[in-house]
């Protein structure tokens, strides 16, 4: 478990030593660049801040983050056991949650080892990404454009091969498919961030039908005869006085004897 989340994180540290290289780069100051990764702690959306603030509209970053950001709503929901249930490990876990950390968490089963697996990746991925911004800031301009080296695949690829396990499930495909397809044909049409959202409505299709196959609706004839009790006109028989050819409970009219074809 420690070797998959270091494989990530070192992917993390690069990425995160470019966003304070080019943080610097758009004149935002070292320190400001540390505090956003500390106390922001989003990759996307803090790559999206720089670019629009240095266009010289800060109201339009904040709303752009919390837009990227919606995300982490139905991660919450599915973290949430392995959270924990105390305050304070809320807070702090609902800070440390990232994609990456979601799907590192979920690959894992239930219980204690999902919880163990999530806080390991929440903090150390945090190091990584704070201790990578803390390195672009004091590099400068030498770590660059994260993509112009690859690094920036290292997290799609990530994410890809910590999701496989769960696609075997029949459903799992199917919701992840239509996510997928509703994703990629809004990604045009609508801002960053929407099409993510949007892309639930696999999940949620998934969700309606197994909530359907657990409480499966009720016989249309709820005014019936109830199962297992005689119909109208015979007489439920007990087993040690039952006639012959009849089976033990066989309902039989109520003139005693069996009704034969």
């Amino acid at each position: 478990m420690l070797r998959d989340v270091a494989a990530i994180g070192a992917a993390m540290a690069a990425v995160g030593a470019s966003f304070g290289a080019m943080a610097v780069a758009a004149g935002l100051p070292g320190w400001a660049a540390v505090a956003m990764s500390m106390l922001v702690y989003a990759g996307g959306a803090q790559f999206m801040a720089i670019g629009l603030m240095s266009a010289g509209n800060p109201v339009a970053a904040v709303l752009a983050g919390l837009l990227i950001n919606a995300r982490h709503l139905p991660f919450g929901l599915a973290l949430g056991d392995a959270i924990g249930h105390r305050l304070r490990h809320r807070l702090l876990g609902s800070h440390l949650m990232t994609d990456e950390a979601t799907a590192f968490t979920l690959a894992r089963p239930a219980g204690a080892v999902r919880r163990r697996a999530f806080w390991l990746a929440g903090v150390l991925l945090f190091l990584a990404w704070n201790g990578g911004t803390l390195l672009g800031v004091l590099v400068g301009g030498v770590a660059g454009d994260p993509a112009a080296f690859g690094v920036d695949a290292a997290f799609p690829a990530g994410l890809i091969a910590l999701l496989l396990p769960s696609l075997r499930d029949r459903d799992t495909r199917r919701a992840a498919l239509g996510g997928a397809v509703v994703a990629v044909l809004t990604t045009p049409l609508l801002p960053a961030g929407l099409p993510v959202l949007l892309a639930l409505v696999g999940p949620g299709l998934l969700a309606v039908r197994r909530l359907t196959r657990r409480h499966p609706a009720p016989a249309d004839d709820v005014d019936g005869p109830v199962a297992g009790a005689p119909a109208e006109g015979t007489r439920a028989v007990p087993a040690g006085a039952v006639p012959a050819g009849a089976g033990p409970g066989r309902a039989v009219p109520a003139g005693g004897e069996e009704e034969r074809c």
